[in-house]
């Protein structure tokens, strides 16, 4: 099965703001999702996604990005993950999906 960037996002709304309890996907915390052709092994691929945080100096930040890589390497086809922490556009609660604001309930 070819990997594509809504098999990636599946797998990333296994990873849950811990001050939150939202997924981060939902929060719209992942901006993109890139891929390239592993140079070691042509079936797989190296996985970029550039992710943002609620906030600058998020705490939960360091666990946010490990957690993104554990369950997105898992995956057959995927060799390497990189996550990349953008900053811009800025996060804003409009980036949330709305069953992100109903758990939190924000309306």
């Amino acid at each position: 099965m070819a990997l594509t960037e809504d098999h990636v996002r599946e797998e990333l709304k296994k990873v849950i703001d811990p001050e939150l309890f939202v997924n981060i996907v939902d929060l719209g915390l992942i901006y993109k999702v890139e891929f390239e052709a592993n140079e070691d092994d042509g079936s797989k691929q190296n996985v970029m996604i550039d992710m943002t945080m609620t906030s600058p100096m998020c705490p939960a930040g360091p666990q946010l990005i490990a957690n993104s890589k554990q369950v997105v390497s898992v995956l057959d086809e995927v060799a390497e993950v990189e996550v990349k922490i953008v900053m811009t556009p800025p996060w804003t609660p409009d980036c949330m999906t709305e069953d992100a604001r109903d758990q939190l309930g924000i309306f």
